[in-house]
């Protein structure tokens, strides 16, 4: 069996990236776990604030309802300050990615891209890069970097390393899984045409699938694979 380790900064961002693929690989039988680092809605509200206590027990449960309905094995929550990633030391956070990957050996790791407008979707990128260094003896062989809405595109391909897939799964069959896990997200959807809506996730699909030649796809850009 296949292990699977999808890397995201935040609750949602598992499935904006990458929900179709994931679902695509529970049901051909490979065991996906997810792990996100931050936790996701804090940074709306006054440090410490009960409403941010809140919206983090929120997320935790949309999290966990999302990958029941995309087939996820486990799911790991960190509980990194959301949008302050940037507040630690990168070691900091290389040190949690890397419990992870002792822990859970996955061989395929699908993480954020580096190169959005959410610096903690640029760190925990550099972090993936440090933890699942191609040494010899380790398991991981394949590390792909995923888009998010709401954040790859609004970079405009102004930072670098810009977003450039090399790599579509064709997802037309798990596209309304993908979908109805995003609905577990309710407070996180907005209305069209903000890139977070379903119709926009739809529409993204169908381009990315419009690309290679299917119904509808997810992108992702190669970071390394070892043959």
């Amino acid at each position: 069996m296949i292990d699977v380790l999808v890397l995201a900064a935040h609750p949602d961002d598992e499935v904006l990236g990458c929900g179709g693929s994931i679902a695509r690989m529970a049901a051909e039988g490979r065991s996906v776990n997810v792990a996100i680092l931050g936790e996701g809605g804090t940074s709306r509200h006054a440090a410490g604030s009960p409403a941010g206590t809140a919206d983090v027990a929120a997320l935790r449960q949309c999290s966990r309802e999302a990958a029941r309905i995309l087939g996820v094995r486990e799911v790991v929550h960190c509980g990194l300050a959301d949008n302050r990633f940037d507040s630690l030391d990168l070691l900091d956070v290389v040190k949690i990615v890397e419990d992870l990957a002792e822990r859970l050996d996955p061989e395929v790791v699908l993480v954020q891209h580096g190169g959005d407008l959410n610096r903690d979707h640029e760190l925990t990128f550099r972090a993936a890069m440090t933890a699942f260094r191609p040494l010899p003896g380790t398991r991981a062989r394949e590390v792909r970097a995923f888009e998010v809405a709401s954040s790859s595109e609004w970079a405009f391909g102004k930072f670098c390393p810009a977003f450039v897939p090399d790599t579509f799964v064709n997802v037309s069959d798990f596209l309304a899984t993908k979908l109805d896990a995003l609905r577990a997200y309710g407070s996180e959807l907005r209305s069209f045409p903000h890139p977070r809506s379903i119709r926009a996730v739809e529409s993204q699909a169908a381009n990315r699938g419009a690309c290679v030649g299917v119904a509808a796809a997810e992108a992702f850009q190669t970071v390394w694979r070892r043959i």
